[in-house]
């Protein structure tokens, strides 16, 4: 060969052949020939649409070249697409198959052919390839696995002829749309033929089970070995527990939209194994960093400090759901197991669970009873509500007012399909909990007025009580918090971590209970944990830890902690308040300032009502807090709070024969100058005491429940009615008569000042 008229260059290759052309040659040349030239015809013209070009085309061979590896792939997958439905028109014996190879290689041009290892190593490949199947070269799959919505299957390394190191090959499994040889093939046929041919099927399909069976013991190669993660170079120090970080779930679905469904699987695995407590496993917010990036296994194990990694993809079509799964241990690189699960997305629960217990039996963990109860517990057993639920989580997860409003029509649709849906309440309970406590506008995005969206966490947690979450315990911390219920919002915290050990929020929520309860050290502790659960943690975690600092007295480390939490998330200004109150003790007034205005920029809050949302146990610890964003320039004076400690508490029998039998004056929203009368036995009026016109009158009751007075109006008062609303009574220290404030009953909604009727 002379180099004039030759260059070289690197392509793609695609090579095909048919599978027992010698046969169908022998039974039926003409027709053979006929079905062929047609078939070379439509693979031709979709190569030339792909942007590919034949090279030659001798007997029942095909060779192209593609200047692209994807276009090379994709119109693979169409050709087999194409012939496929052509054969469902063709008697079994007459159906002609394709077996297609593909490879990138250096090769040389010479007067339109092509030579070179790279031909060979693509006929090769081919020949390795199913009728009406793809395989493709180790250096095809690198540029194309993340490329393309297709599923592989490692065939290990192959030796090739005439080349002396052996080949990686992939066969390709699943193509988008109906893959050849997954077609179903539509055949009229006549009854008595079948019947005459199912035998033979049977047979069939009992020596294939047989053979597979074969080839998944003893023959079937192991996925390929990475590149192993180096305990030294980690982020963090490896547990003294097996330790696993699920990467999101890829979506295979032809439907972008389905992408929801695919981080559901995943959040809801993460879920499963972070209710055992002999595991330690990542914060969703952590792995789902990762998602849409190309990531080695090895990177993800040093960045989040873990020996196990689980990755997979999912398929949702119409009623099918399809999961591959692969556990690989990072410090080996050794695939502990790989499987691909099948079933109707009715069977999803039980889909979800088979991977869990794969996932437990591989790290060799042994589950407590109530660890074997709760793993297999789904909160609900209707698929479509369960469905609904996740496309909600998605737009939860963005945590935008426009994104809660999704969110809620989700999960108030999840309600409808399963009207027991635990889950569904106490999310639905945390959209309504959030949006109040971000101030949006409940009118504007969520439709409802704006005192309404305060009452209805209430209602939703009452619902979520019955089936219990995780969530449900979280957001039940916040609210017995703002009562001033210490002891109960620890034991609410400590029912979540008993759902769920490994659940980076329920440590964070658990720490921000025993910041207000005084016990700060401990705090510490926890939000160090929840931070090491979920390593790229949100810039919430480092508020909690700088609050828990500025509580301790270490404005030093308060103000590094609060710094970074800007430094992640810029936006959040509702940070700069306790940075502005540590500022201030340590002396930076122009520092305190600044970010005192940031603060206040997105929230003109009082200081009453500052104090109010920030319930310190320890009267010393509040009164620090307050001087710092009174030094800060916050406006008011030390008096210009309620004092709400414990030492004023009322017990449940000290409120009865408070208000009970008596009359008290008291201020309410919308109603202005109040007084309720209250029977001994319960029986209760409320007048309104206008300051000029008639009065108005409403009935209703209260009672006495843990503590707390509770009431219940009729459904005709203004904002109240029909609700029961129960909180703590303390005494105020710092009682004026005229406002009514000799005693305080402190809801999770607000703070009401009342006094006895003389």
């Amino acid at each position: 060969m002379t180099q004039e008229g030759t260059k070289r260059k690197l392509t793609a290759i695609l090579s095909a052949d048919v599978k027992e052309y010698s046969r169908l040659m022998s039974q039926d040349e003409r027709g053979t020939i006929r079905t062929l030239t047609a078939y070379k015809e439509a693979m031709s013209m979709l190569i030339q649409e792909y942007k590919g070009r034949v090279v030659d085309s001798p007997g029942d061979n095909l060779l192209a070249e593609f200047g692209s590896v994807v276009d090379a792939v994709n119109c693979a997958v169409e050709i087999q697409r194409e012939l496929a439905e052509r054969n469902a028109e063709l008697p079994p014996a007459r159906e002609m198959e394709f077996r297609v190879g593909i490879n990138v290689g250096d090769i040389v041009e010479e007067e339109k052919r092509i030579y070179g290892d790279g031909v060979n190593i693509a006929a090769r490949v081919e020949s390795l390839a199913e009728g009406g199947g793809i395989c493709i070269s180790g250096n095809v799959h690198e540029q194309v696995k993340n490329r393309i919505g297709l599923e592989y299957e490692y065939l290990g390394e192959q030796a090739v002829k005439n080349i002396p190191e052996p080949v990686h090959v992939y066969r390709v499994l699943s193509f988008p749309g109906a893959a050849a040889h997954r077609v179903v093939k539509a055949r009229k046929t006549e009854g008595m033929k079948w019947r005459k041919t199912a035998l033979a099927i049977a047979l069939v399909l009992v020596v294939g089970a047989a053979a597979v069976a074969v080839w998944n013991f003893f023959l079937r190669p192991t996925p390929p070995a990475v590149e192993p993660a180096s305990v030294e170079k980690m982020a963090f120090p490896l547990p003294d527990k097996p330790s696993i970080a699920v990467l999101p779930f890829v979506n295979m679905s032809e439907d972008p939209k389905q992408e929801y469904f695919s981080d559901g699987i995943t959040e809801d695995l993460i879920t499963d194994l972070s209710g055992i407590s002999g595991v330690f496993v990542i914060a969703r917010n952590s792995t789902f960093a990762y998602k849409g990036k190309a990531v080695k296994i090895q990177q993800v194990a040093e960045e989040l400090g873990v020996r196990y990694v689980l990755e997979g993809s999912v398929r949702k079509a119409d009623n099918r759901v399809r999961i591959n799964a692969q556990l690989v241990d990072a410090t080996t690189g050794r695939h502990l197991w790989a499987k691909r699960y099948d079933g109707k997305l009715d069977d999803i629960f039980d889909l979800q669970d088979e991977i869990t217990r794969k996932i437990v039996t591989a790290l060799a963990v042994k589950l407590t009873t109530d660890e074997k109860e709760e793993v297999s517990r789904k909160y609900t057993d209707n698929p479509a509500a369960y469905d609904v639920l996740l496309k909600g989580m998605e737009h939860y997860y963005r945590f935008t007012a426009e994104d809660f409003a999704e969110a809620a029509t989700y999960f108030e649709k999840a309600i409808e399909l399963d009207p027991n849906y635990g889950r569904a309440y106490a999310a639905l309970a945390a959209v309504y909990w959030w949006c109040t406590e971000q101030r949006w506008a409940a009118s504007v995005y969520l439709g409802v007025p704006d005192f309404e969206a305060y009452l209805r966490p209430r209602r939703y947690m009452q619902m979520a009580k019955k089936n219990p979450s995780p969530t449900m315990h979280r957001v039940a911390v916040d609210m017995l918090l703002r009562k001033r219920l210490h002891k109960e919002a620890i034991a609410e915290a400590e029912h979540a971590l008993a759902l769920d050990p490994n659940n980076a929020e329920s440590h964070r929520t658990m720490g921000r209970a025993l910041i207000f309860d005084g016990r700060q050290e401990e705090a510490v502790d926890f939000m160090k944990t929840a931070m090491r659960l979920d390593p790229l943690y949100p810039a919430t975690y480092l508020w909690n830890l700088g609050l828990a600092y500025f509580c301790m007295g270490q404005y030093e480390k308060a103000v590094t902690s609060l710094e970074r939490a800007i430094t992640l998330n810029p936006k959040a200004h509702q940070f700069s308040g306790v940075l502005a109150a540590a500022y201030a003790h340590l002396g930076r007034d122009e520092q305190a300032r600044e970010a005192l205005e940031k603060f206040r920029g997105i929230s003109p809050i009082t200081l009453g009502e500052l104090m109010y949302r920030h319930p310190f146990k320890d009267p010393e610890t509040a009164e620090r807090f307050a001087s710092g964003f009174l030094k800060a320039g916050m406006p008011g004076k030390p008096s210009g709070y309620y004092k709400i400690y414990e030492e004023n508490k009322l017990a449940g029998e000290e409120i009865r024969k408070l208000v009970f039998g008596q009359k008290v004056s008291i201020v309410l929203p919308e109603i202005r100058y109040s007084r309720v009368t209250r029977t001994i036995d319960g029986k209760a009026t409320i007048e309104s005491v206008p300051v000029s016109g008639r009065g108005k009158s409403w009935r209703g009751k209260s009672w006495i429940e843990d503590d707390m007075l509770c009431d219940k109006w009729e459904e005709t008062l203004p904002l109240f009615g029909g609700f029961e609303w129960c909180g703590t009574v303390f005494r105020n220290p710092e009682y004026k008569s005229e406002m009514f404030d000799e005693y305080l009953w402190v809801t999770d909604f607000e703070v009401h000042g009342f006094s006895l009727v003389e």
